[in-house]
């Protein structure tokens, strides 16, 4: 009898794994998908990637936008600017009747196949005394720097009302041109410098021989 009782107990052993284990199995099951669908649903979505900036005229190519306190007027030497890109300070601080102008004419002179592009605008002081230090030291002195770099107290491209325009085929149709619109040649030995200086349809005043005068 003690041995049926053993073999009744070694026989129970059996067979109750087997019921305690269909239903440990079952709960990891359960406990295995809960866990993984609060881990989905938390799980947090990957961020918008924000679209780059771009300029009108870039072509496609995202916009570098100088920050405003340290943008003293220097245009990129890596890309041509046009007289329609105003994220630049050099052109969006020039005068608003001068750019006004110089952008009804670049559109004018592309229908004669002519792109216009801004070389220089709007200077800072600081800009224009940095370019009259390289002028003195280009010429060798102050007086010959002189005819090509005015000082920031007397440059127009300081007050924003000058423009240099380029390439030569677009200062050639602008000295032709340029009257219609008011926009006229002030310096003989600086055919890209440009400023409003008469009334559009009017006469412009004979150029000065340099920026000396």
């Amino acid at each position: 009898m003690h041995d049926d009782h053993v073999a009744n107990r070694s026989t129970g052993a059996r067979r109750f794994p087997g019921w305690m284990a269909a239903g440990i199995g079952a709960l990891l099951v359960l406990t295995l998908s809960a866990t993984w669908v609060v881990t989905t649903r938390s799980e947090p979505a990957a961020p918008a990637t924000a679209p780059a900036e771009h300029s009108p005229d870039s072509g496609g190519a995202p916009a570098e936008v100088p920050p405003e306190a340290a943008d003293d007027g220097e245009l990129p030497d890596d890309r041509e600017i046009t007289p329609f890109d105003t994220r630049h300070a050099a052109v969006t601080r020039l005068d608003k009747r001068l750019l006004e102008a110089v952008q009804e004419a670049a559109r004018d002179a592309r229908d004669d196949g002519i792109e216009f592009v801004v070389t220089s605008g709007w200077r800072s002081k600081e800009h224009q005394q940095r370019l009259l230090e390289e002028g003195i030291e280009k010429y060798g002195s102050l007086e010959k720097a002189r005819e090509f770099v005015n000082t920031p107290e007397k440059s127009t491209h300081v007050s924003g009302k000058a423009v240099d325009i380029g390439p030569t085929d677009a200062d050639d149709w602008l000295i032709r041109h340029g009257s219609a619109y008011g926009l006229c040649q002030v310096y003989a030995n600086e055919m890209w410098h440009f400023e409003l200086l008469a009334g559009p349809g009017g006469t412009c005043p004979a150029p000065l021989n340099n920026a000396a005068g």
